[in-house]
């Protein structure tokens, strides 16, 4: 049985499509971060997870002759993964002129949450509404800091200062606790917390109906590897909780930042993961852009290129670059790493953990599709 058929037809708890890999072949590599693609926006702020203001069709907007787009940032830190601790979301710009700051996107005290984490943005038909929907980490004014996840939208306006003017966000749907983990997580570490976070707005086009994409886990298994990726749909003004589309138990803990691009009848499911939340009784890939594809948003979904892997960091290079965005043209937005490695570790060379994180914008590269195919053009 062919890897694409043993994915088809294995399908965990509530239907969804189970993420088998057997293998990964010879993955299609991102080109080489060099010195020269390194450039800062900020001196005294880190980036990393980005997403832009999109049409309902997925058509990344431009408005004043520019594309907006949103970042999660931090202060600069000695070591970098401190900035989860702190993350907002900031408002950036880019036109022909480059980029062009304009400051945090949500006013201080909008956020129901300690932190702001990854969302996704859509500008309404009307031309006018902007719905932000973003993750709120913990609880605002909380103590010690939690990994709680909660799903929140915000409804603001694109003006002559682009989209801003945001409202009182309103919590779209509760992990249920039983196809979806609800827990407080009073703590836990980069990689190994368990997800309801990075929602990501669909309008899929066969049936009118809007959807939010996020990294879940599962509720039903007490595997420490238990990602999977949720659904929740718009009917009648309401947000309702639907069942996972994608399995990973006992294969990876994060499937993160899920989302769909439609391109001739094909839905393209693309996620990030890095190689250290892969079960150790799985065939771990690297860090990359995974994908599944389907002919609906009903599934079932089988694996992109066959090994569900799109787009790898170079074998010297392994965490150059993380947490890709596919926009609706096809172009894979992402942030640099630890680039310029050279085989070491932070863990062996301590040193590199500020010198070596790259906090801005990575190189951005096409994608070509093809049927079940996606290829780096």
């Amino acid at each position: 049985m062919s890897q694409i058929s043993a994915v088809v037809q294995s399908l965990g708890p509530f239907g969804a499509s189970r993420w088998e890999p057997t293998g990964y072949g010879n993955p299609p590599c991102i080109p080489l971060i060099g010195k020269e693609d390194v450039v800062r926006l900020f001196e005294h702020l880190d980036l990393w997870d980005c997403w832009p203001l999109a049409h309902e069709d997925g058509r990344t907007v431009e408005h004043l002759g520019r594309n907006w787009w949103f970042f999660l940032s931090s202060p600069v830190f000695a070591d970098p993964v401190e900035r989860h601790g702190h993350a907002r979301i900031r408002l950036i710009s880019f036109g022909d002129d480059g980029w062009t700051d304009h400051g945090n996107a949500f006013p201080d005290g909008l956020n129901p949450g300690s932190r702001e984490w990854a969302g996704s943005a859509v500008l309404m038909d009307d031309g006018v509404t902007v719905q932000h929907f973003f993750t709120a980490a913990g609880r605002r004014d909380e103590p010690t800091q939690t990994f709680e996840q909660r799903l929140f939208v915000s409804e603001g306006r694109l003006g002559a200062s682009g989209p801003g003017d945001w409202q009182p966000p309103c919590e779209i749907v509760v992990a249920d606790g039983e196809r979806y983990v609800l827990d407080r997580q009073d703590s836990g570490a980069p990689g190994q917390i368990k997800g309801f976070r990075d929602p990501a707005w669909l309008r899929d086009p066969a049936t009118g109906k809007a959807h939010i994409l996020f990294t879940g886990s599962a509720a039903w298994s007490d595997d420490p590897f238990n990602g999977n990726i949720g659904i929740a749909t718009l009917n009648n003004g309401t947000w309702n909780l639907g069942d996972p589309l994608i399995d990973a138990v006992g294969v990876n803990n994060e499937l993160e930042r899920p989302h769909v691009i439609v391109r001739d009848g094909r839905y393209y499911l693309f996620w990030s993961t890095q190689t250290h939340t892969f079960s150790p009784a799985a065939v771990a890939g690297p860090n990359g852009l995974y994908g599944m594809v389907a002919d609906s948003m009903a599934g079932p979904w089988r694996p992109i290129n066959g090994t569900s892997l799109v787009a790898a960091n170079p074998a010297d290079e392994l965490k150059q670059s993380y947490s890709w965005w596919v926009t609706g043209e096809g172009v894979a937005w992402s942030f640099v790493d630890y680039w310029g490695m050279e085989g070491r570790t932070v863990a062996d060379h301590p040193e590199l953990l500020r010198s070596n994180f790259g906090g801005t914008p990575a190189p951005r590269f096409t994608l070509k599709f093809d049927g079940d195919r996606v290829t780096i053009a």
